[in-house]
């Protein structure tokens, strides 16, 4: 997609400054960064169009593992998913796993951070379950709420 002023602005932000801006972000608004990360709004009308309403509980991730994988048939479709799918992990870990919270790298990269200190990369997770099917987000989940 060719948008002429959203080239401009790219030019003049490098992608570095880009990510340490939501790491910056996050730094002064944490609250705020994770309900952004939760909208979702791509994943939940996919979702939504077959039959399935995202309710952010651990059981809606199981559901997403079920769903026929339509959106494989579109390349430019597959990494804002596969990125959403991820997000949408986290957020449901953050709300369900005692003492689970996001954090963002230095870099800009959203992970879920655990009250073990682990850090689970739930983009990439997300990215994995778009293209490949695995793991399961459900999967995911369980491995992260175990303690």
């Amino acid at each position: 997609m060719n948008i002429p002023f959203l080239d401009k602005w790219r030019k003049r932000h490098s992608a570095t400054e880009r990510a340490e801006g939501l790491a910056a972000a996050f730094d002064e608004d944490p609250e705020g960064v994770a309900e952004l990360l939760s909208e979702c709004e791509l994943l939940r009308s996919q979702a939504g169009a077959a039959g399935l309403e995202l309710d952010d509980s651990p059981a809606s991730l199981a559901a997403l593992d079920q769903l026929l994988p339509l959106w494989r048939d579109d390349p430019e479709l597959l990494p804002w998913l596969g990125n959403d799918a991820g997000l949408y992990l986290g957020s449901v870990v953050v709300r369900t796993v005692p003492g689970a919270s996001w954090y963002v790298w230095p870099g800009g990269s959203p992970v879920v951070r655990l009250a073990s200190g682990r850090e689970i990369p739930v983009v990439e997770a997300g990215l994995d379950w778009a293209v490949q099917g695995a793991p399961e987000l459900s999967q995911v989940y369980a491995e992260s709420s175990e303690t």
